[in-house]
């Protein structure tokens, strides 16, 4: 190399030392409010070292200082390649060169680094400016929804005032031309001299005032147009620039928003149900039923549609499929039934030792003018006769005697018998003893009779009155001896009925009837506990015009007073009055005392039995639950019929065939009654409640309802008030003309009742001899008919060591691959059982049919 080269400055080389160029990053904010980054270039001075040449005109934006490295290809770069321009640099230049090439590398590199930093800075720089800018913009949104908002409540604060201060005016200025038409009027009735003209002053006034609306008599606003006023939109630009009004959020909405929020965040803690028993009746609504739960109506919806059953809330649910509910909602239930109201009602039986005495309830019966009420009369020593219309008894009445020794006999006088029926009918069975009069010159007559049926189908003892035995041509004998006919045996013919001849005209054997009456109560043992709440029977009531309803009451335990809250039937009230047979008001009425009670709501039927509860609130449920059962039971009710009663008889309901029979003669009814008599069995026995001659009337329905009878007519037909009842009380009516055909539907009704008789006949028994498969048919068993005939559609039994295990029909009946109807003794075949493959070889199947037999009384 030559030596004489000298190191130049190149104004292209890559290793010049030029003055280098910066860049970073800025944020430029603009006038509307946005901005955004911008790249900005920052260039070093130029530094030129002594004695270096000027760097040429077109370079000098970026200068560098060239420093010429050596070739990559040769060998020695301490030995220049001959030739180059190095070759005549000495050693030392060449250190030197070596030493500033190394230091260029170095200094570059720390550039790098420092620019690598500084754009890293001004990136950061800019981020935190922008985060800066974004929370001024965020805040004074803020600002200005916080101004809007104070705007909008000073601006509805001062049209509030303005309004109430306007309101304030009209009414003042409303005040003022009342004050002045008064003043008007008044100045108009006094003659007064010309009115003077308004001052300017005074002009001036009325001109500031606020005009007047012509139809709503309010000052007229003068302000912006009402679709201003009406506007509630806001904008944040409306509320900066002045707005109005703003649609505030509610407290409601706000509150709402909060229970929300607290529900999101609560909603993964697990929801605690109250457990509640719940009071289920026997049917209830889908909605009370949720009510009684506090569960939402849908919910219970939508577990009775999982459960398959489709209902509104509106439904009506019993009460398994209320328990059902009930318990899937994690709840206890507790049914009740309607009928739970009656509890308690009729009291428990009282203890022995608080028994007293109590005298005897006596019901005079017997047939029409034998003297019924005159005996009454007699022992009252009271004309009840002359009180009543044509001197019959019109309604029931009660009376109380007293006989020597201070003991009383309550008296039940009644029209006939019906009434009698009527109260045992609806389960009031008062009547301790029944007083049987007969007229000694008429003998026994058809309502005798039917006294006496009545009175034996009560089972109340009897006392026979034989009365008028001071007139000609009376004959006790022969009383006695027709009452033979209706199995009464007086003491007189050797019999256990006390029987007394008396005249109640001249009140001749009076006596003797208390005395009988008197014994008869002592074989009874007749007591109650008077000290309790009352309980009885309603004897008769009506509706007194000027008192209410009015009920004849009877106590039959605990004792009635003024005040007291009771029941009768389906009515209720509380005693206002008691007034005694006499006519005379009582505070109280013990056991067995007949008496008028006053203050009942409405009018109970006659029979019905009465009950002291403790509250008004009882006493209203029960006689609700009540009317409601009587309506049920009146449109449930069916015309009774022999089908109906046979089915009662099968289910154990009845344990005996009541029949009430009626014919045109004697002979008739007697023969019908001992035809009937005879088809009593050990099954089914016939009872013949009476049988009586003429047609059916309206006690024979009565009777025949008390004792759930059939009324059998012979010849005879029933009236329009037998007809109409017998329709009402669904009592069945049957008419004949010929006795056996009578007698022959009777008994094939009652032995069709019980049923045909049931008889197994044996057809043929088969050997097991081989199981075989049959495919979908299940299993076949190989037979060989041991004894009769095997038929096919017969029923079958399958014994294995003499025990059967199966029983039921026979499905198929083979022999080889063919299928026949019967296969006799001797003879292989295939048997196959319907739904039963268990068989195995050695069983035995026995072939049978069941035979009806008409059964045969």
């Amino acid at each position: 190399m030559s030596e004489d080269k000298k190191l130049t400055i190149s104004g292209r080389g890559t290793l010049g030392a030029g003055r280098g160029v910066e860049t970073g990053q800025v944020r430029q904010s603009f006038s509307h409010g946005r901005s955004k980054p911008v790249v900005v270039e920052r260039k070093r001075r130029k530094i030129v070292k002594k004695g270096a040449a000027p760097a040429a005109p077109e370079a000098r934006e970026t200068p560098s200082l060239e420093i010429k490295r050596p070739k990559e290809d040769a060998p020695d770069s301490a030995q220049p390649t001959p030739g180059s321009e190095d070759e005549h640099l000495t050693a030392r230049e060449r250190d030197a060169r070596a030493e500033a090439l190394e230091a260029a590398k170095k200094h570059e590199a720390e550039e790098q680094k420092r620019r690598e930093e500084e754009r890293k800075k001004a990136e950061a720089d800019a981020l935190e400016r922008a985060k800066q800018e974004q929370q001024a913009a965020e805040a004074a949104e803020v600002d200005a929804e916080a101004e809007a908002k104070r705007l909008v409540e000073e601006e509805a604060r001062r049209r509030h005032d303005e309004e109430a201060r306007k309101e304030a005016e009209a009414e003042a200025e409303a005040e003022a031309e009342e004050e002045a038409r008064k003043a008007a009027e008044a100045a108009a009735a006094k003659p007064e001299p010309a009115a003077k003209k308004p001052a300017p002053a005074a002009k001036e006034e009325e001109a500031r005032k606020p005009k007047q609306d012509v139809k709503k008599g309010r000052p007229v606003s003068k302000g912006r147009p009402r679709e201003d006023r009406r506007r509630s939109k806001l904008t944040i630009s409306d509320a900066l620039s002045g707005g109005d009004e703003v649609r505030q959020r509610s407290l409601a909405a706000f509150k709402r928003a909060q229970a929300k929020q607290k529900r999101a965040l609560e909603g993964d803690a697990p929801v605690v149900r109250k457990t509640r028993e719940v009071v289920v009746p026997e049917a209830i609504t889908v909605q009370e039923l949720a009510n009684r739960m506090a569960e939402k109506a849908s919910a219970v919806i939508k577990s009775l549609m999982k459960m398959g059953v489709m209902a509104t809330i509106n439904e009506t649910l019993d009460q398994d499929t209320a328990e059902l509910i009930v318990t899937e909602f994690g709840h206890t239930i507790k049914r009740v039934s309607e009928a739970d109201v009656e509890i308690g009602l009729v009291g428990e039986d009282d203890a022995p030792e608080d028994f007293q005495p109590r005298p005897p309830v006596v019901t005079v019966m017997g047939h029409v003018d034998h003297g019924k009420t005159s005996i009454l009369d007699a022992l009252r020593s009271a004309d009840v006769v002359a009180g009543e219309a044509g001197g019959i008894t019109q309604h029931i009445g009660a009376y109380q005697v007293a006989v020597d020794g201070g003991q009383k006999i309550t008296f039940i006088d009644t029209p006939g018998h019906a009434a009698f029926t009527e109260m045992r009918a609806r389960g009031a069975n008062v009547t301790d003893i029944v007083v049987l009069v007969v007229a000694a010159d008429d003998g026994v007559m058809p309502q005798t009779a039917e006294a006496i049926n009545h009175a034996k189908a009560a089972e109340v003892p009897i006392v026979v009155a034989i009365n008028k035995v001071d007139k000609t041509g009376a004959s006790p004998d022969k009383v006695r001896q027709d009452l033979l006919q209706h199995e009464i045996v007086v003491e007189a013919m050797s019999g256990d009925v006390l029987d007394v001849e008396m005249s109640a005209t001249k009140k001749q054997g009076l006596d003797k009837l208390l005395e009988a009456l008197q014994l008869q109560a002592e074989l009874l043992e007749l007591k109650a506990n008077p000290d309790r709440s009352a309980e009885g029977v309603v004897i008769e009531a009506e509706l007194d015009k000027g008192r209410g309803p009015v009920v004849t009451a009877l106590v039959g335990r605990g004792t009635l007073r003024v005040g007291d809250i009771f029941v009768a039937g389906s009515e209720w009230g509380k005693v206002r009055a008691l007034i005694d047979d006499h006519g005379q008001q009582v505070d109280a009425a013990t056991p067995s005392q007949p008496v008028e009670v006053l203050g009942l709501n409405g009018t109970p039927s006659a029979g019905d039995v009465f009950a002291v509860v403790d509250s008004e609130a009882r006493a209203r449920e029960v006689t609700e639950y009540r009317r409601g059962q009587t309506k049920k039971i009146a449109a449930a009710r069916a015309p009774a019929s022999l089908e109906t009663m046979f089915t009662a008889l099968k289910e154990g309901e009845a344990e005996e065939f009541a029949v009430l029979v009626k014919a045109d003669v004697q002979g008739s009814a007697e023969a019908i009654a001992s035809a009937l008599n005879d088809l009593s069995t050990d099954e089914i026995k016939v009872r013949i409640l009476h049988a009586g001659v003429g047609g059916v009337t309206e006690s024979d329905v009565t009777l025949a309802t008390a004792s759930h009878a059939l009324i059998l007519g012979f010849n005879v037909r029933a009236n329009k008030q037998a007809r109409e009842a017998a329709e009402r009380d669904g009592v069945a009516v049957k008419y004949y003309s010929v006795i056996y055909d009578l007698v022959d539907e009777v008994k094939a009704a009652m032995a069709g009742q019980l049923g045909p008789e049931l008889r197994e006949n044996l057809l043929g028994v088969a050997e097991v001899r081989e199981v075989f498969s049959a495919g979908k048919a299940g299993k076949v068993a190989g037979c060989m008919v041991a004894e009769g005939t095997v038929r096919r559609g017969t029923k079958a039994r399958l014994l294995r060591d003499d025990v059967v295990v199966f029983d039921g029909n026979l499905s198929s009946l083979r022999r080889f691959k063919d299928d026949v109807d019967e296969v006799r003794s001797g003879t292989e075949c295939g048997i196959g059982l319907e739904n039963y493959n268990d068989i195995k070889a050695g069983d035995r199947i026995e072939v049978y049919e069941i035979e009806e037999h008409e059964r045969v009384l």
